[in-house]
């Protein structure tokens, strides 16, 4: 985690270098908190101001990487960063990454809402697709997903859920 987070003293919380409250517990791919002292799953930095084109590649690499979870962490990042009338389209991105993160952990529940919510969010795109993406493709693949999802399935792993955000 490159030294951006220290454990908190008993009873404090974790801060990174400037004083912000920062969980430094090390994660798994998923993103889950893993016990203090574990090896665990390089984070993606937070913060970064990307081009689009470069935000969906990096995505795209971490959903095709099996790290939803950090794929959602670009698209957040772009929303904050980029300019407020496409907050709705990277929110949408980041809610299906979500989806995915949850199908892949077993959350059924979790996975249908996002995946769907995600959905509703692209769908007034479909008539001009911002930035090569396949706005109609992924609304189709994330109903899909949501109507297939059953509980007490076994989790598929998350790279093989991978949506493909360009056409």
């Amino acid at each position: 985690m490159g030294g951006r987070s220290r454990r908190p003293a008993r009873g404090g919380r974790d801060r990174d270098e400037e004083g912000r409250a920062r969980n430094a517990r090390p994660r798994d791919g998923l993103g889950r908190p893993l016990p203090y002292g574990s090896p665990g799953v390089e984070r993606q930095p937070e913060g970064v101001v990307r081009a689009p084109l470069d935000s969906v590649a990096e995505a795209q690499r971490l959903l095709d990487g099996g790290k939803p979870f950090h794929a959602h962490e670009v698209f957040e990042d772009a929303w904050k960063s980029g300019p407020p009338e496409e907050e709705p389209l990277w929110r949408a991105l980041a809610q299906l990454a979500v989806g995915v993160t949850h199908t892949a952990r077993g959350n059924v529940t979790g996975a249908r809402t996002l995946l769907r919510r995600g959905a509703a969010g692209l769908a007034p795109l479909c008539e001009q697709p911002p930035y090569g993406l396949d706005i109609g493709g992924l609304v189709s693949w994330a109903e899909h997903l949501a109507g297939t999802l059953a509980d007490g399935q076994q989790p598929p792993s998350a790279a093989s859920l991978a949506p493909r955000l360009r056409g």
